[in-house]
Parts: C-alpha cells; sequence; structure tokens
C-alpha cells in the first residue's frame, strides 16, 4: 500500500497532533519546569497527588497504556476485517489506513506510559516484542511502497500468484511433448487377436514372379504354352543357335607403321614433354551443413539436458538457465547449428525459459512483499496476550 498520497494526509495530522497534546500533558503534569509559563497546563488537565513513584501507575500513565492497548486490538481486527467481507464497517482500505496511523501513535503513547523505563521482566519483555513488531510493520510498510512498483518495471506480464504452479507444469508438458516429437517413432507391435495369414497368401506375397511370366523372360517350356491354356504342346522349339564371335584384328604397331623406304633400326625420337607444374594447394574441407537430421538431435540433447531440468526444477535461479546472459548466449550458439526450418523451434523454447525466469523473479519479489508478515503476525498476537496480562495485574494492583 502507498503510503505517500492525499488519503493519508489527514491522518499524518492527526498523529501529529495527537503526539503533541500527549507530550503536553506529560510535561506539565511530571516536568512542569520545562514549559514556559505560556505553555503551563490548565488545572483541569492536572493530576491529583499520587503516591506511586512510576509514571505507568498514575492516572495519566494509564491513560496513555489504555489507549495504547485499544489500538492494538483494533489493529489486531484488520485480519478479521479482510476475512468478512460483507462488513459495511467501513472499507478495507480505510481499515488499513488506520491500522498504519494509530499503529504509529501507539510509539509515543508506550513510551510515556512506561516513562523511559524498561520497568521489571515482564514489562521488559513486552517492550522488546513490540520493538519487534513496530519494526516488521515498518519494514513491511517500506516493501509495500517501493516492490509494487519494481514488479510493474521487471515484470512485463504479471501472473496471478495461486496459478503460479500450474503455468510451470504446462511449460514442462510442452517441452517434454516437444522432446518426444524428435524422437523416433517405436516399432508397431503385431495385433495379438489379427487372425494369422493363410498359406496360398503367404506363399504369393511372399514369392518372387516366376521366370516363364516376367516381361521379356522366357523358357522354351513356357514359349510351348498355347493361349487356350497352360497344355503344353507336342512341338518343341529349338534353341536359337549360337553365331561364332567375330575376331577383331588388333591395331598395327608403331614398328608396322613405319614407311618401308625409313631405316627401321633408327631408334625413334620421342618429342620433347614439358616439364609438370606443382600441385597447387587443395582448399581447406568446409564443414558438411547440418541437417534435418543433425537439427533434432541437437534440440533433443538441449531438451533433455538444459531446458526440461530447468523448468520442472523446484529453485530455478539455481540453475544455469536462470541467468539470462547465459541463456541470451545459449540459444544463439543453438541456432547457429541448427537448420532454418528448426529456427522457430529455438525460439520458442527460448521464451519458455524467459517465462520461467518471470515467474521465478515474480515468486521472490511475492515472497519478500509478504515473508515479513510470518514474523509480524504471530509476535504481535502474542505481545496482544502479554499486554492483556499486563493490564489485568496493573488494575489488581492498584
Amino acid at each position: 500500500m502507498r503510503i505517500i498520497n492525499r488519503a493519508h494526509l489527514p491522518w499524518f495530522i492527526f498523529v501529529i497532533i495527537a503526539t503533541v497534546f500527549a507530550s503536553w500533558v506529560y510535561l506539565g503534569n511530571f516536568a512542569p519546569q520545562k514549559l514556559p509559563a505560556a505553555l503551563q497546563l490548565p488545572s483541569s488537565l492536572l493530576q491529583k497527588p499520587s503516591e506511586h513513584h512510576r509514571v505507568g501507575g498514575t492516572p495519566i500513565g494509564l491513560i496513555f497504556g489504555t489507549v495504547a492497548l485499544a489500538i492494538f486490538v483494533f489493529a489486531a481486527l484488520l485480519g478479521a476485517r479482510k476475512k468478512v467481507v460483507l462488513w459495511r464497517i467501513g472499507t478495507v482500505q480505510r481499515w488499513l489506513r488506520a491500522h498504519i496511523w494509530l499503529t504509529l501513535l501507539t510509539i509515543p503513547l508506550v513510551i510515556l506510559h512506561s516513562g523511559f523505563r524498561l520497568g521489571g521482566p515482564m514489562t521488559t519483555l513486552i517492550i522488546v516484542l513490540y520493538i519487534v513488531v513496530m519494526v516488521s510493520g515498518i519494514y513491511g510498510l517500506i516493501l509495500q511502497h517501493y516492490l509494487p512498483t519494481a514488479m510493474m518495471e521487471r515484470l512485463p506480464a504479471e501472473s496471478v500468484y495461486e496459478q503460479i504452479p500450474h503455468i510451470r507444469a504446462q511449460l514442462v508438458a510442452a517441452a517434454t511433448k516437444m522432446g518426444d516429437s524428435f524422437k523416433p517413432a517405436p516399432p508397431k507391435k503385431p495385433d495379438a487377436g489379427a487372425p494369422a495369414p493363410s498359406a496360398e497368401k503367404t506363399f504369393t506375397a511372399g514369392s518372387a514372379p516366376m521366370a516363364s511370366t516376367a516381361a521379356e523372360l522366357s523358357t522354351p517350356t513356357a514359349r510351348a504354352k498355347t493361349v487356350v491354356g497352360s497344355t503344353i504342346t507336342a512341338e518343341t522349339v529349338a534353341l536359337p543357335e549360337k553365331k561364332p564371335e567375330e575376331k577383331i584384328p588388333p591395331p598395327p604397331t608403331a614398328a608396322a607403321a613405319t614407311p618401308a623406304g625409313e631405316n627401321a633400326a633408327a631408334p625413334a625420337v620421342a618429342p620433347a614433354q614439358p616439364a609438370p607444374k606443382p600441385a597447387a594447394p587443395a582448399p581447406p574441407a568446409k564443414a558438411a551443413p547440418a541437417t534435418d537430421a543433425d537439427s533434432e538431435a541437437a534440440l533433443l540433447e538441449l531438451l533433455e539436458r538444459q531446458i526440461i531440468p530447468y523448468l520442472s526444477a523446484h529453485r530455478g535461479d539455481r540453475a544455469r538457465l536462470g541467468n539470462a546472459r547465459f541463456s541470451e548466449d545459449t540459444f544463439r550458439f543453438v541456432k547457429l547449428r541448427v537448420t532454418e526450418a528448426y529456427r522457430d523451434r529455438v525460439e520458442e523454447m527460448q521464451s519458455w525459459c524467459d517465462e520461467r525466469r518471470m515467474l521465478d523473479l515474480q515468486l521472490k519479489l511475492h515472497h519478500w512483499l509478504h515473508a515479513w508478515l510470518f514474523v509480524h503476525a504471530p509476535v504481535s498476537f502474542l505481545l496482544l496476550m502479554l499486554v492483556f496480562w499486563h493490564a489485568f495485574v496493573t488494575l489488581f494492583n492498584y
């Protein structure tokens, strides 16, 4: 709740006036020499001489203590007012403003009631608990003033606190589903209740076509079959005769190609051949481009080793992907390893990690915003019980 606004101005003025009035009454009764003559108390506000040396046992001290006790009771009723929405005794916002400023008013009242002394063990314990309650309450008030602004700046889309576990489970389910899509499909098991195929179907389906029925492949027996039936005719078909292979003469040699008039014994001079050029250095081998299978394998490894454990972790801030800079570098490197068709998947994975990081930040800020109540509320209840006991003992003795 923001305390710096116009709605709190009347309460601020009231607390200042009440503090000044209580201090004036205290000084006028117990230290009148410290007040100028113009500020001396009227006789109606002066207490009668009392035999008690402590301020808390005097009528003025008892008034201060009673007002502080009434404020404690009113502050304790704020929790009941929040739960019972149908109460028409002011709105919750007005009760909260009164709770803040009236409990701040108890600080001067308690100090004046004690007379700036701790007293015995019982009153000392009450003062210590009162300090814990006030410090925790002021700390929570400061957090509620600044943290909502920080949450609006650092959280682009704030989720309902009770829905955060459900959103985290949805992120894990989406990552698991994508990982399953990258895995090869398991082989289908045969149906045990299906009837077994017959022997004829098995033979027909599993056998290769006969050579006699294949195109352009026939045997003499197959050619002897008539069109009417499959009965073999009496006429035999002679096999085709093999033709003798023709021999090709070898090409003439260099000696035979030399003219007869030239000297055959003269050695033939071979033409001069140029010197071989040095071989050029081979270009560096380029890395093979990533394929779809390589991309799916890389993404599956990333999902199983980093993303799914991070999304399902109880404390995501302890994982490496919980660091925004590490996450950005990781997904930038993964985009370079996959093909263009899988970069949309990489961006989707990165959006899951970014959302998980935002949910962890919201949980952290929410815990900071409400954790102080685990100290403030029980200590306040214990303080109220001890104050009631202190009031009972005071009334019994005085």
